[in-house]
């Protein structure tokens, strides 16, 4: 399980920000910290509430706010259509991500057995895990003050 102090895991998979491209995380980290938010599912109520909170509560300023979800690149790019969010999103159906980064999340509905499990992640300059948080259950939302204040320790 991938734990504060450990180096961030590589994935690769597909990004949502205005297009649709090939994403690897290793060409994210350096600059500022950058911030995983793992949800399960994108247009399901909680998740909305998440991504629209990310986009309207927190402060998006030096850091990179990536959205993970295991849903499909073009599902992922009309929800950041429709919900106007001005962060990007990172398809991962061949769930690299999620077991990367163990936020896997058992599921069995709709013809789907496993989504990400809602979980944040912030990652430093240097590449090393400097917050985790994992829903205790999929209603849960993270507090974003916290992340915010991990975020700024992260700088």
């Amino acid at each position: 399980m991938t734990d504060v102090g450990d180096d961030a895991p590589n994935f690769d998979a597909s990004i949502v920000d205005g297009g649709i491209e090939p994403f690897e995380l290793a060409d994210r980290i350096g600059d500022e910290p950058v911030v995983l938010a793992f949800f399960p599912a994108a247009f399901s109520n909680t998740c909305t509430d998440e991504m629209e909170a990310f986009r309207d509560e927190f402060d998006r300023d030096g850091c990179t706010l990536l959205g993970v979800s295991t849903d499909l690149p073009h599902a992922l790019e009309a929800y950041r259509v429709q919900y106007d969010l001005p962060f990007a999103l990172v398809g991962d159906p061949d769930h690299r991500a999620i077991e990367a980064y163990d936020a896997i999340e058992e599921f069995e509905r709709y013809g789907v057995d496993t989504v990400a499990r809602r979980a944040i992640f912030v990652i430093d300059t240097d590449g090393v895990v400097t917050y985790r948080w994992l829903a205790e259950h999929s209603g849960q939302e993270p507090d974003y003050d916290v992340v915010a204040e991990a975020v700024e320790a992260a700088s």
